[in-house]
């Protein structure tokens, strides 16, 4: 097994990651970044609310640009998924993946999460030719006006619900004939606001010309809509974390300082992993403030 050193660690290598990355390299620090390929941004069909992107990027583009860019200011990047972190009596840490172990006197967690996504039939091979969409903050603004079918069982999300009632006064909830934990009130919103509920079970999903069909179970006509939307929440990956005593809520989101520090010392977290608003530019945002903090955090430089 190799060994290597380094400054800081980062795991993942998704918009977090990867800005972190960035800003470690033109501090000229030692940074290795191990990435298992599986960012949430590579699902992105396109994005139009990036600053910078008035035409809209897709997510595999923008993970390229980024790593050209890490690439470019000399941190490392490491395909591979880490199995086992470690805080060491110094104060740092050791981490071993497939094909070695790296000591780090600072470790970022930029490890993200992925969509739950609907028991549907082929739900995953939907997402990726476009008929079940996961972030109307990103695109619904594209869809307004259009019909929007919104996948939403379990505990329904309320408030996506309404948010997209503010682009279309077609909105229907599809619960794919699952029970869902709406209170009498949060009933009474959706009605209010003039959105349907279908609590019938779909079979599967297909695109029938320009519409994207929903097909019920008995019934020769499926439901058709412009677009649909999943909110099913996210699994988050925080384990590296919560196994050292990180602190996270119910959901596995992890709290952190101001300087997104972790309430491990030495442990940093940026991205989906951190409690907030799950957009790129935040996890970017999280990463610059994670990677300054470590910078200063670390003995300094001479030229």
């Amino acid at each position: 097994m190799r060994e290597v050193q380094a400054d800081c660690l980062i795991i993942g290598g998704g918009p977090a990651g990867l800005t972190a990355a960035t800003y470690l390299g033109r501090f000229r620090r030692n940074v290795l970044l191990i990435d298992s390929g599986a960012s949430r941004a590579s699902w992105i069909p396109v994005s139009h609310n990036l600053i910078g992107f008035s035409h809209g990027v897709t997510g595999p583009d923008l993970l390229k640009r980024m790593q050209d860019q890490v690439d470019q200011y000399g941190a490392r990047r490491i395909a591979g998924e880490v199995e086992a972190l470690k805080r060491l009596p110094d104060g740092s840490f050791s981490a071993t993946w497939q094909d070695g172990r790296v000591l780090a006197a600072k470790v970022l967690l930029a490890t993200g999460g992925l969509d739950v996504e609907p028991r549907i039939r082929d739900a995953r091979r939907a997402v990726k030719d476009g008929l079940i969409r996961h972030c109307p903050i990103c695109d619904a603004y594209e869809a307004s006006g259009r019909r929007i079918g919104l996948v939403a069982y379990g505990k329904c999300r309320i408030k996506e619900a309404l948010l997209l009632r503010g682009y279309t006064a077609d909105l229907t909830v599809l619960t794919l004939g699952h029970p869902t934990e709406l209170s009498p009130e949060d009933t009474k919103l959706l009605q209010a606001a003039g959105i349907q509920i279908i609590p019938e079970a779909i079979d599967r999903l297909s695109r029938e010309n320009d519409k994207i069909a929903a097909w019920q179970e008995g019934q020769a006509e499926p439901l058709l809509f412009d677009t649909i939307y999943s909110a099913l929440g996210m699994e988050l990956r925080s384990k590296l974390a919560t196994a050292l005593g990180a602190a996270a809520d119910a959901d596995g989101a992890l709290s952190v300082d101001p300087y997104q520090q972790t309430t491990v010392p030495g442990l940093y977290a940026a991205g989906d992993i951190v409690h907030g608003l799950s957009q790129v530019s935040v996890a970017a945002g999280q990463a610059a403030i994670a990677a300054t903090a470590i910078n200063a955090a670390l003995p300094p430089l001479k030229y």
